[in-house]
């Protein structure tokens, strides 16, 4: 009987174990299901057809779930990046499967000129090699219109219109809203153009922010004049007219603002989708199965392109790129900002790696912490004492708190309409006693020191405690002066001539000293493997990125998976309401991304080397 029972339980426990690896298999096929996605097939004699959607930018931000499940719900994406746009057309320009580029804008957000001068030397590169760049739109806005611009041949809707609108910087301001709600923000800072808390403590611009705002709005906009004036072939003068003039020459033609972009010769012809397919068909294959060309998108030829690459890859030599795009915080962060603790371990593991000769920063910041920059601009120079050269790309900004990490660099390189400088420090602590002395609500008591309570919200900051921060302040202002000094070459009073605060394009920075070079991402990655002792060819560009263990890929990718398929059953009542709240989204935003950057600088022991100079 004793056996009779044993024999039993092993029976079961063989039974539970096999259900067990039956159901380990079912999850793992699950997994597997999840993780891969359709392989995409390329076709000879194609056209490689790139619709960039959203924000153009260097990295992506947000959670990568939020942005897979805005794009299952048919809402598209909300940002492309700059790197995949010229990988694929760079890769596009040597493949012989690609026979002509097809640029599509109707989908495309803002971008700073920077980043769409990179996009557009990609465009001009193809074009170099013999093979035709279509460009289309219903309608083209100043940044669309800069990329479309360097095509071969530029066509635009019968309905449409091609407004360039130029640069602007408006904010808003606060200050009589704060007195409203009795709230007194107590600022502290150095440099007479240092503007980036006026919003909070004035109801207009101030003649400093103002005419170094105009400034380099202006020193913009006739970069972008002269850039696109030259690739379509006319002159700068005849382009400033056809902005200057468009509201009383489309009046005149009746409102036929198609005719008026054809007439000024800004593009190439008129033409409706159906005619545009046509003319793309003349240059690459037909597909007669769909009746029109043959053609692979942008995530599919990179999918392809970049699995060849890594096959055919041999990184013996290495210059390292790392993108740093965002504000500057402390600590850790996701996509979208510059995490001090993250960047700092990414440029150590560099320094690490032997077989990394270079080091290239492409900076894409208005600065923010003081104290993260500083993590950063450490191991920048920790880096440089091994021997190998740091050179810093610069993109849209590269201003306060960017420009602090970029001064270490043995070259640096911009584009004319990079908005750098900005060289100065802040802080910021807001008090409410007048907001409770409205509601009855009175504050009293002792301390033991002069410093007792005085930073608390509900107190005004006391004469002891202001006296500690603008003098913490000074000092930080007076370390940022050392720092670009010593990694410019400059005196201290020199570099204090040009900072204050001051913002400037990256040609009137270069004018300066605060830049060296003029120039593309390229170029920055050639000047820096030049300075390494590597010849052309003879090295690859490696893209830093923080590391994800495979069980975060696993879980991020089941997420994913998963969420899609669930709003692959919603109906149009769930896709409505999310395409409202992305539009509230979308309004809102600005103000949104205000009051998260008050909440992140009120804290009154913190310094902060922040520029709020976007000019769009």
């Amino acid at each position: 009987m004793r056996r009779f029972f044993r024999f039993v339980v092993a029976l079961f426990e063989g039974l539970r174990k096999t259900l067990h690896l039956l159901l380990l298999l079912a999850i793992f096929g699950f997994v597997v299901g999840a993780l891969q996605g359709s392989i995409p097939k390329m076709p000879d004699d194609a056209a490689l057809v790139i619709r960039p959607e959203g924000e153009i930018v260097e990295q992506q931000s947000g959670d990568p779930l939020e942005v897979a499940l805005a794009e299952a719900r048919g809402l598209g994406r909300n940002e492309t990046t700059l790197r995949d746009l010229t990988d694929a057309i760079e890769a596009a320009k040597e493949d012989k499967r690609i026979k002509t580029l097809v640029l599509e804008f109707d989908a495309m957000g803002a971008a700073g000129q920077p980043t769409l001068d990179e996009f557009a030397r990609a465009v001009t590169s193809f074009r170099e090699s013999g093979k035709k760049v279509i460009a289309y739109g219903t309608g083209y806005g100043r940044d669309s219109y800069y990329v479309a611009a360097h095509a071969d041949e530029i066509y635009l809707d019968p309905m449409g219109l091609v407004v360039l609108e130029g640069y602007e910087r408006y904010r808003n301001y606060y200050k009589s809203a704060l007195d409203k709600l009795g709230i007194d923000v107590n600022v502290f800072r150095v440099g007479t153009f240092k503007s980036a808390v006026e919003p909070w403590i004035r109801d207009d611009m101030s003649p400093e922010d103002r005419i170094s705002s105009q400034t380099f709005i202006d020193s913009l906009w006739s970069t972008y004049i002269d850039v696109v004036a030259v690739a379509r072939g006319m002159e700068p003068a005849a382009l400033r007219q056809y902005v200057d003039t468009l509201s009383p020459t489309v009046k005149a033609a009746k409102g036929d603002t198609a005719k008026v972009a054809l007439d000024a010769k800004l593009v190439t012809a008129l033409k409706t989708p159906l005619e545009v397919e046509k003319r793309v068909m003349e240059l690459a294959a037909k597909d007669d199965e769909k009746e029109t060309y043959r053609s692979v998108g942008l995530d599919d030829y990179l999918r392809i392109v970049r699995a060849e690459d890594k096959i055919s890859r041999h990184p013996d030599a290495r210059v390292a790129v790392l993108v740093g795009s965002g504000e500057i915080v402390d600590g850790s962060g996701g996509g979208g900002v510059i995490a001090g603790d993250d960047m700092s371990a990414l440029i150590r593991k560099a320094r690490l790696d032997q077989d990394i000769k270079a080091l290239v920063l492409r900076i894409d910041s208005p600065g923010g912490s003081v104290l993260a920059s500083e993590k950063i601009y450490r191991e920048v120079l920790a880096f440089k004492e091994t021997g190998r050269p740091v050179v810093v790309s610069m993109g849209d900004l590269a201003a306060s708190g960017g420009y602090y990490i970029a001064a270490p660099a043995d070259e640096i390189w911009a584009s004319p309409a990079t908005i750098t400088g900005s060289i100065g420090i802040f802080g910021l602590f807001p008090t409410a006693p007048r907001a409770l002395d409205k509601i009855g609500v009175n504050t009293d008591g002792v301390g033991t020191t002069p410093l007792s309570g005085e930073l608390r919200l509900d107190r005004s900051v006391g004469p002891a405690a202001a006296m500690l921060l603008q003098a913490t302040i000074e000092r930080g202002y007076e370390d940022f002066l050392a720092r670009v000094s010593k990694g410019r070459n400059k005196s201290r009073d020199d570099v204090d001539a040009i900072a204050q605060g001051r913002v400037w394009s990256g040609r009137d920075a270069k004018d300066r000293g605060l830049v060296d070079q003029l120039g593309s991402l390229d170029q920055a990655v050639a000047a820096a493997a030049k300075r390494a002792g590597l010849e052309e060819g003879k090295y690859e560009r490696d893209y830093l990125e923080s590391d994800k263990s495979w069980a975060q890929e696993l879980v991020a990718s089941v997420e994913t998976s998963a969420a899609s398929l669930m709003l692959r059953v919603a109906g149009p009542d769930d896709l409505m309401s999310a395409r409202v709240l992305q539009a509230a989204k979308r309004d809102f935003g600005p103000v949104e991304r205000e009051v998260v950057r008050f909440n992140r600088y009120a804290i009154a022991d913190r310094l902060y080397a922040h520029c709020f100079c976007t000019p769009y």
